[in-house]
């Protein structure tokens, strides 16, 4: 399998595969279209590429990269099957999807740990405090918290350049909610992007960078970037499989999920492909270096996919600091 982090690809991955008929003409291959979050982008990659070798060509797969909130604007234009999401559907989505008729099956499919990083040569923040976060990331800051030392005097006089995905990102949604206290409550004075890459190579490129982004972007660049750990009032945690599963890394660990258009399990290739993603998740969302959900998530997603569950578990607002062990339990109340 090809790297899931490598962006100098185009973001849509395609695999060209015709069925050629016994009369000799080409016949176009079903298409399975998903787009949506750049954080669940290397999770759904790896399995729509495991998944078309599996086919042979038989079935086509594209993965697209415009954010959640770019997905669920096209998932409720019911012009995707699939939409990957780093956040859970919001009131605003669920109305414009019930407008246009789009039903979904939603189904929580990894955790992650939103990670904020700091360029290896900074010797002076291996600690932070979610306060300290908001006074660089509140609206407030812009124009006015330009410096490190603003914030903690014992940080250095000099200029703190920020990165963060864009305002159609689910991590960012994410972030903002729970830094700032608002969803999309940020400063606008930082360089944005919905490729993670652009993120990591900016704050590896300069001393005084920080930034944040999905936990398996910095496990792929340990050695272009250092994790901080983040203290929410119990002392700085760092992110990793222990303080994810055992819940003490937060307010920055959260589920990511696909959400799957109803109308479309009714075509043979969603139904085998929504199938393959649930049978080989646990072991390629470990490989693209993400957390899986207990096996009985993935069973119950496998059979609110058999029963057609339609809906979401959740409020349509922000929340933050779900565990693992949560999930579970409402998902088994679906």
């Amino acid at each position: 399998m090809s790297n899931p982090f490598n962006f100098k690809k185009v973001a849509i991955i395609t695999v060209l595969g015709a069925l050629i008929s016994t009369t000799g003409i080409a016949t176009a291959s079903p298409i399975v279209k998903i787009d949506g979050s750049s954080t669940v982008y290397p999770i759904t990659e790896a399995v729509a590429e495991d998944f078309q070798i599996s086919k042979r060509g038989r079935i086509r797969v594209t993965v697209g990269i415009s954010g959640t909130g770019g997905g669920f604007r096209k998932f409720c234009r019911d012009e995707i099957d699939i939409v990957n999401a780093s956040r859970p559907i919001t009131q605003l989505e669920m109305d414009a999807c019930k407008t246009a008729g789009v039903q979904y099956i939603e189904m929580p499919i990894a955790y992650d740990a939103l990670t904020v990083v700091v360029n290896p040569r900074n010797t002076w923040s291996k600690n932070i405090t979610i306060e300290e976060l908001k006074k660089f990331w509140e609206p407030a800051a812009q124009g006015k918290i330009n410096n490190w030392n603003q914030v903690n005097p014992a940080w250095p006089d000099n200029r703190i350049k920020l990165f963060g995905p864009g305002a159609d990102s689910g991590t960012f949604e994410y972030f903002t909610e729970a830094v700032v206290g608002k969803s999309k409550s940020s400063r606008g004075d930082f360089t944005a992007s919905e490729d993670d890459n652009i993120l990591v190579q900016g704050v590896a490129s300069d001393m005084y960078a920080l930034g944040f982004f999905g936990f398996a972007y910095y496990i792929e660049n340990q050695n272009k970037v250092s994790a901080v750990a983040i203290d929410a009032g119990q002392g700085g945690v760092i992110p990793s499989v222990k303080t994810v599963a055992d819940g003490t890394y937060q307010p920055l660990s959260r589920p990511i999920f696909i959400y799957i258009n109803a109308k479309s399990t009714e075509k043979p290739e969603i139904m085998e492909f929504v199938n393959f993603y649930l049978n080989n998740a646990p072991a390629l969302v470990t490989e693209v270096k993400y957390f899986p959900l207990p096996a009985e998530v993935y069973n119950l997603n496998r059979e609110h996919l058999n029963k057609k569950k339609i809906g979401t578990v959740f409020s349509g607002e922000p929340e933050i600091g779900i565990k693992i062990d949560e999930i579970l339990k409402r998902e088994a109340r679906f």
